[in-house]
């Protein structure tokens, strides 16, 4: 027993939801009225528009609200809040640009420090290093050789040894 297929009827409500309706099992030479009268409402729903974004309900914050008066009490008082936290919102912007600007001049500041510290203390190594090798240069050529190993090294410069 197969059912016939049904002629669907499509309408939109008021909220931009489409209804499908069916109509009952009617012969044909029923009369309008009658037509009307058998049709049987379905309540399934279809978005009217697709690009709901398969099927989710937009959250409160994203759904349009309707625009309110710009002389009622509501709006004034919602441009106030908003104006508000504009304002506050420029001034955390301004107070972070401001602390930023004054953490840099920190930085260039304790930047110039160190590097002058570096050249203080490359200048102060230099010096070292040179006294470190004239000490042991002295102390090279004041080192007598062993009286045993003459033709292993070379003598002194010194003319009071080599009995003159």
């Amino acid at each position: 027993m197969s059912r016939p297929s049904q002629p669907k009827l499509t309408t939109s409500d008021h909220n931009g939801v489409s209804v499908i309706q069916s109509q009952a099992h009617a012969s044909s030479s029923s009369s309008l009225s009658a037509a009307v009268a058998g049709l049987q409402q379905v309540p399934q729903l279809v978005p009217a528009n697709s690009s709901a974004g398969g099927g989710k309900a937009l959250p409160p914050s994203k759904m349009k609200k309707p625009p309110a008066d710009k002389d009622s009490e509501e709006y004034r008082q919602r441009r106030e809040r908003n104006n508000l936290a504009v304002k506050k919102s420029r001034m955390r912007s301004k107070q972070k640009a401001m602390d930023t600007q004054q953490r840099v001049n920190e930085l260039k500041e304790e930047n110039e420090r160190l590097e002058a510290k570096i050249k203080l203390l490359s200048k102060e190594l230099s010096v070292l290093k040179d006294l470190f090798l004239e000490h042991a240069h002295n102390l090279a050529d004041n080192v007598q050789p062993p009286a045993g190993a003459e033709g292993s090294s070379p003598a002194p410069n010194n003319a009071s040894t080599n009995g003159q």
